[in-house]
């Protein structure tokens, strides 16, 4: 090796020690006949000297070095003097005084500060992303993303999990998002597609017995990206047989909490994980992701405004849709241009308009257009259901039980983040249980499924697929932490007259069920037993586990908001050879018109 000891592992028990240590240049300071260097590994950074009355020819080298150079050197562990420890360094007790230095390679000026935190463009930062990766922070980001992947291995063999790796070349299904295609040159004209999750694979895993199945499983989606998607993600994917719902999330639960406390940057808000209705989760924080972090809730005033003068609203009611409320704590000044703001976000998520009502803070006197709508005694009992006090705001929404859920909920989320009220050093988790098996609205003459089609309907339920499929309840369930969806699993169909059913429901032909998803039917009149599973998210968890906002910044090497590797300039033009070899011909779409 071409150092004995780690630069971040030196302490005072190192003292009058001779190491050699190698590493990069994160800072020098030339003072003069003595140059300070320090140096950084993996394991960290610490303090070298090098004097011109101890080593000339060390000197002489220390002179031409910048940063990020590699260098290596050997010298005597010291105590620092008295009054120039560094306690932001953990070997801020020593140094060491270099007899030797050698430069095992020089660097160029790097186009962004390495040896700190910096607000550097993301282009910049992809383009070069093996230098961004020197990062202290993303350095640290990967070894948590390390440690909590090596803590999931250990926790699930201890409890019997087989981790069993599935193909990556698969066939292409409907899974709700586009398909990332692999053309076959053996088979011309035939394509195989990249598994956007092992779905078929781990349930026909249980079918051929195994039981307890596990796998780090890399997953591929051709979708829009946002700030919690790219391209390809990696995913916790699990399958269990004879397992019912309480099983897999006290199962989840605990292994969600170990980790935490073995690796987590940012503490639990509580060890328990609270399980919400669906219903609860869309009626209370209008969303099915509801952040738990600070309480702001959805309020119904639909018998307070079917009495009003309030027409719009009153008639939304009286034909079966709903009214409802958010009171938000101290917002009642808010300006024309802020409550603007507030408008284009409800309009975003479905709203036609915004109506709102403001209590003077230091009058009580409630203002808005609205309000003469209104008796007193109205809005006394409106203020008293929504538990608003003057200074506060109040807006309102009516529409489909489902929109203005949505429509309050982004408000919600909107101004939990303007109040600062999302503690940003809590992980707040729960569950959100039992959801409708098909979505509100049907895609032509068929049904949507609000998760996938191998769901399980509750057993119960299931005499209702011919008369009401709509109030089908299903056996899915979703981790949330912090707002975001964290996991998502379900209890499995495993008998091939339901599954046969349910694709029906949604709009497969007995035909093309047969052509796409054949073998999963077969399998399931070979004894496949009861099973379910779950697929927490491995970027986004480490994300927040590691306080980032972004999964890029837990990810290696990943891709731009465009999905592209601007680093090694992916994807790319190839050569006309590789496309005949595969019986490709390009149709390119038109340029663009100027204008």
């Amino acid at each position: 090796m071409l150092k004995t000891h780690a630069c971040g592992e030196l302490r005072k028990d190192h003292i009058g020690q001779t190491v050699t240590l190698a590493g990069w240049v994160n800072r020098r300071r030339d003072m003069g006949g003595v140059i300070f260097i320090d140096l950084r590994d993996r394991a960290g950074k610490a303090q070298i000297v090098v004097d011109s009355s101890r080593s000339a020819e060390a000197f002489a080298h220390a002179e031409q070095i910048r940063s990020e150079y590699v260098i290596q050197v050997t010298g005597v562990v010291s105590q620092r003097p008295e009054g120039q420890e560094n306690e932001a360094m953990a070997t801020g007790d020593i140094e060491v005084l270099v007899d030797e230095l050698a430069v095992l390679n020089a660097a160029k000026t790097a186009p962004f500060p390495i040896d700190r935190e910096a607000n550097v463009d993301e282009g910049l930062r992809l383009k070069y992303r093996y230098l961004d990766l020197r990062r202290e922070r993303l350095q640290r980001n990967l070894t948590v993303r390390h440690k909590a992947i090596k803590f999931i291995r250990d926790f699930l063999d201890k409890r019997g999990f087989l981790e069993i790796e599935t193909p990556i070349l698969f066939k292409s299904t409907p899974e709700g998002a586009r398909d990332y295609l692999v053309p076959s040159r053996v088979h011309p004209g035939k394509f195989y597609a990249l598994p956007q999750s092992p779905q078929q694979l781990k349930q026909l895993l249980m079918v051929a017995g195994y039981e307890r199945y596990f796998q780090i499983a890399r997953c591929f989606r051709d979708e829009d990206q946002r700030k919690d998607r790219q391209p390809e993600f990696t995913q916790l994917d699990m399958e269990i047989s004879f397992v019912q719902r309480d099983d897999i999330l006290d199962l989840i639960e605990a292994l969600m909490v170990g980790m935490a406390k073995e690796v987590s940057l940012v503490p639990l808000a509580s060890e328990e994980f609270p399980r919400i209705s669906y219903r609860e989760a869309m009626d209370r924080y209008g969303t099915d992701r509801p952040d738990l972090r600070f309480e702001m809730f959805l309020h119904d005033i639909g018998d307070i405004v079917e009495e009003s003068a309030f027409q719009v609203f009153r008639d939304n009611v009286k034909a079966g849709k709903v009214a409802k409320a958010l009171c938000v704590p101290g917002c009642g000044d808010y300006s024309r241009k802020q409550m603007t703001e507030l408008e284009a976000i409800a309009k975003k998520n479905g709203a036609k308009g915004m109506a709102w009502m403001a209590i003077k803070a230091d009058t009580g006197e409630i203002r808005g257009s609205i309000v003469k709508f209104f008796t007193t005694e109205q809005l006394a009992a409106l203020t008293e259901r929504v538990g608003a006090e003057p200074g506060d705001l109040i807006l309102l929404s009516s529409d489909t039980r489902y929109v203005a859920n949505i429509v309050l909920g982004a408000l919600r989320d909107e101004m939990g983040e303007r109040l600062g009220l999302k503690d940003k050093k809590a992980l707040s988790f729960c569950w959100v249980v039992d959801f409708p098996l098909f979505e509100e609205e049907k895609e032509g003459d068929h049904y949507a499924p609000s998760h996938h089609m191998f769901t399980s309907p509750k057993r119960e339920h299931i005499p209702l697929l011919d008369s009401d499929p709509h109030a089908v309840l299903s056996e899915q369930y979703d981790l949330v932490c912090n707002g975001y969806e964290v996991a998502g699993g379900s209890i499995r169909i495993h008998e091939r007259a339901l599954q046969r059913k349910i694709m029906e429901l949604i709009g497969f032909s007995i035909e093309d069920a047969q052509d796409q998803f054949g073998h999963m039917l077969e399998a399931f009149e070979y004894g496949a037993p009861p099973h379910g599973g779950i697929a927490p998210g491995i970027d986004r968890i480490i994300a927040l586990m590691c306080g980032e906002p972004n999964i890029r910044e837990v990810m290696a090497f990943p891709k731009s908001q465009q999905a592209a590797d601007l680093m090694a300039d992916a994807p790319s033009v190839v050569a006309q050879h590789q496309l005949d070899d595969l019986h490709i011909a390009l149709a390119m779409p038109e340029p663009a018109a100027e204008e």
